[in-house]
């Protein structure tokens, strides 16, 4: 039942100025994610709310008149979860940005919308950090990350969004707030539903405040970049290295990735590798320099023509950021079809049961 304007004003009105979007230039920008899908549709209406609260108010208006809802957080995904459907309510939690840090118990509470550097600057600020690292992390917000349980360059040593979740508040289908898990390492008693609702993508329930797991600050890095004139090499080194130990990162880049960022990095990329391999050990001094020499070694037994290592801190980020701005580089080169789940799921009013499958 698609609600009358009347039904709409009525929304206007219990929620605060600015809350509520109906025009469509205004909602224009809520449709689409980073996949850019092409099936996006319009929706209804958009709400931005600022509090748990304000989201079970929209969220009850959707239930009651059998709206689907798509939560939205910055909108940098790839996997076309916060893409709108037609007369569907988007709620975007990109206003909900609060981060607050406890350093005794080393945990922050972030609201949706804060952005995943936020947060790691607010654990800096204790000699703390957070170590969930996507390559847009800059720019993506928490309440995505633990969405679309995030990765990132760190993965490899420090796992990924759901090793750090230890609680959150969810709004459900029918506008009811839940308090799941919380402030407590050990807590192996009954079902694990905060694990169910990382990487559920939105369809479960609407995140609006997540309790995250802070570690101890990372040492300073040892970074090795290594070029290879072949990808079974680069692939053999990565399984090589992965059955000795655990480096901080491991991250690898083909060819035309190689190229694309250089043509924007220009930092003296070796244009004809057909692999580079970025590996970093942040052990101790002595640990780390034994464990990047042993990288070095399996890189020459595979093969590799070009190796640099560095445990500079400048000359390092160097390398990073290059890694980072590999998707935007590469969309420089034209038109792309961007993958990271790519499987179509129920959203959040749609079904009372739903199973997607790959």
């Amino acid at each position: 039942m698609t609600p009358t304007s009347t039904a709409l004003d009525q929304l206007v009105s219990e929620l605060p100025p600015g809350t509520v979007i109906t025009n469509p230039d205004g909602m224009d920008g809520y449709r689409w994610d980073r996949a850019l899908d092409p099936n996006a549709g319009v929706p209804l209406v958009v709400v931005r709310p600022t509090s748990t609260e304000q989201v079970q108010v929209a969220v009850r208006f959707a239930a009651a008149r059998g709206i689907a809802i798509v939560p939205r957080g910055a909108g940098s995904g790839l996997s076309g979860g916060s893409s709108a459907q037609n007369g569907c309510m988007v709620i975007s939690l990109d206003r909900m940005r609060t981060i607050t840090v406890d350093p005794i118990t080393r945990m922050a509470t972030a609201e949706p919308g804060a952005l995943n550097a936020d947060v790691k600057t607010a654990a800096r600020e204790f000699g703390l950090w957070y170590p969930p690292d996507p390559s847009s992390f800059e720019i993506c917000s928490i309440g995505g990350n633990v969405a679309t349980n995030a990765g990132g360059l760190c993965c490899v040593k420090y796992g990924v969004t759901t090793d750090y979740v230890l609680g959150m508040t969810v709004v459900l289908a029918d506008g009811t707030a839940v308090t799941l898990g919380g402030p407590r390492l050990k807590d192996v008693a009954g079902l694990s539903l905060t694990k169910l609702f990382v990487g559920s993508e939105g369809t479960l329930g609407v995140i609006t405040e997540v309790q995250l797991r802070l570690i101890p600050a990372q040492k300073p890095p040892t970074t090795l970049v290594a070029s290879f004139p072949t990808l079974e090499g680069a692939t053999q080194t990565v399984l090589n290295i992965t059955q000795r130990m655990r480096p901080s990162m491991l991250e690898f880049m083909d060819r035309p990735t190689i190229n694309a960022v250089e043509d924007v990095a220009k930092m003296g990329l070796n244009r004809g590798a057909a692999a580079m391999l970025l590996v970093q050990s942040d052990e101790s001094a002595a640990l780390a320099t034994e464990e990047i020499a042993l990288v070095e070694q399996l890189c020459q037994i595979n093969g590799s023509d070009e190796i640099f290592t560095t445990s500079d801190p400048e000359e390092s980020e160097a390398f990073i950021a290059a890694r980072r701005m590999a998707i935007p580089a590469v969309e420089r080169t034209g038109t792309l079809l961007l993958e990271d789940v790519g499987v179509p799921i129920p959203r959040l009013g749609d079904l009372v049961l739903g199973i997607a499958t790959i």
